[in-house]
């Protein structure tokens, strides 16, 4: 998969140091993966649901970060929205945002 942008994974670790493996262990298997759907991507990230909008969230770390991300499988590409804590994603999501990131 073709992934934009890697910079939202470097400006999160620099914030959040502790999610430096779970995060470039993510990314890396995502790089090398190739879905055409979904269910192809769970097969990798079991942890990946989609949530509208053509957003699909990525429990990652144990659950302790959430990375909301646009997929394309058509194209092969995925951009990265947003990377979160568990927190901050429960409140963008009480709060309806969800689909603007």
């Amino acid at each position: 998969m073709v992934i934009i942008s890697r910079p939202h994974i470097e400006a999160f670790i620099r914030k959040n140091p502790l999610s430096a493996n779970s995060l470039n262990n993510w990314y890396f298997k995502t790089k090398n993966a190739n879905w055409s759907n979904l269910n192809e991507a769970k097969l990798i990230n079991p942890a990946c649901d989609y949530i509208g909008n053509d957003r699909y969230v990525f429990n990652i770390g144990g659950n302790n970060y959430r990375l909301v991300a646009m997929i394309h499988f058509s194209n092969r590409t995925l951009y990265i929205r947003a990377i979160l804590t568990h927190p901050e994603y429960d409140e963008f999501s009480s709060k309806g945002l969800l689909e603007k990131i």
